[in-house]
């Protein structure tokens, strides 16, 4: 029986994983965890993962796409939106770089790591990943205008001293990127949504004459979820919640072990950004997952959807939030990037862009993006 149309029995991992890690995050919120326990809610937080991508996949399959590809970053976004005023209201001045930190680590985590991963994939498959470049062009250039109008420019407005905004420049940051967030969401999924729907690559990536096809016709056991029946509405809406549950289970979890990650970091002499990166990684590891799947069923623009949605989504929604949030919230707000992130980010755009242009990418284009995100998280490490 597929996935897309089975029943959830009480007794399904799929079911019963989600609500323990959230009992995992009820019993360790606000507590100092001894390494058994941190250990545990790390088991937690990996099998949260693998369920809310199983779950994302099922309510995918019932709104179609590119409806589908939006569930998954708007409701990791929001809560990972949760989770960094949350910490930014209780750790006070040392939290003051932490939403810029947090944002960057997730636009290069997506457009570096989510893309590269995928066009890997989907080459390693097909020789060539096919995708729409009207989309994903329309994508990657909101993602260029939000990340440089939110962590560029602060760099070097004169407002106010530092890598900040003062109100009135943070007030028009975050009225600029929900308005760009907004008008994307309505392209993506109104005006033109025949941009950002998987290409038929019947045709377009069949290997060379003479080469092998590898695993063509094989979907590594996940290939009847394209082809069978979309799941009942209600098995869509029970999927949702548990997404939810699942979700905010990853998040919170994360916050539970975030304490270790820290003394460990510390403890090892790392700048305390990379408490950021990790952060990062595990919040955004069910997209990553869900992207790869997609990319070994052919759906490489559904890929491209997932991790260029989610860096919208990110910015659109982090700055605004943080901007409503320095109503109640004490302390500076850095949001300016340093010279080495932005050449990192003028890298990246530059790289996406001629990637995506052909609407055709190689083994090659995907490792180039992989290997900006390994310089990202190397210099994090060793500024």
């Amino acid at each position: 029986m597929s996935t897309a149309t089975r029943r959830f029995p009480l007794t399904d991992w799929t079911v019963v994983v989600p609500v323990v890690a959230l009992l995992a995050l009820v019993f360790s919120w606000g507590r100092d965890l001894p390494g058994f326990a941190v250990a545990l809610v790390a088991l937690c937080l990996c099998g949260a993962v693998l369920a809310a991508v199983h779950h994302a996949e099922v309510v995918a399959h019932r709104v179609g796409e590119p409806f589908g590809s939006l569930v998954l970053a708007v409701a990791v976004t929001v809560i990972e939106v949760a989770l960094i005023v949350t910490l930014m209201a209780d750790g006070g001045d040392k939290t003051a770089s932490l939403a810029r930190d947090t944002v960057f680590a997730a636009v290069m985590i997506t457009c570096n790591g989510i893309v590269g991963l995928s066009l890997l994939v989907g080459a390693l498959r097909n020789r060539v990943a096919v995708f729409n470049p009207e989309g994903s062009g329309a994508a990657l250039a909101t993602v260029a205008t939000l990340a440089v109008l939110s962590l560029v420019l602060p760099t070097f407005t004169t407002s106010k001293p530092g890598p900040e905004f003062s109100t009135a420049q943070l007030t028009f940051a975050a009225v600029a990127s929900l308005a760009l967030y907004g008008l994307f969401i309505a392209v993506q999924t109104v005006r033109h949504r025949d941009y950002f729907l998987p290409v038929d690559t019947g045709s377009a990536a069949k290997p060379a004459a003479g080469a092998p096809d590898g695993d063509a016709g094989d979907d590594g056991g996940d290939g009847d979820g394209e082809h069978a029946a979309p799941p009942t509405s209600r098995a869509a809406l029970v999927s949702l919640g548990l997404l939810l549950v699942a979700l905010v289970a990853v998040v919170g979890d994360a916050k539970a072990v975030s304490p270790a990650i820290e003394a460990g970091v510390a403890k090892a002499g790392l700048p305390n950004a990379v408490v950021g990166v990790i952060i990062a990684l595990l919040v955004l590891a069910p997209e990553t997952l869900a992207a790869v799947r997609a990319a070994r069923r052919d759906r490489v623009q559904t890929s491209l959807n997932l991790g260029y949605g989610s860096a919208i989504a990110s910015i659109g929604l982090t700055i605004p939030a943080i901007a409503l949030a320095t109503i109640w919230l004490s302390g500076p707000l850095l949001l300016g990037l340093g010279p080495i992130h932005m050449v990192l980010l003028a890298l990246t755009v530059v790289v996406s862009a001629l990637t995506i242009a052909p609407g055709r990418a190689t083994l090659l284009q995907g490792g180039v993006h992989l290997v900006l995100l390994a310089a990202y998280l190397f210099l994090a490490v060793s500024p």
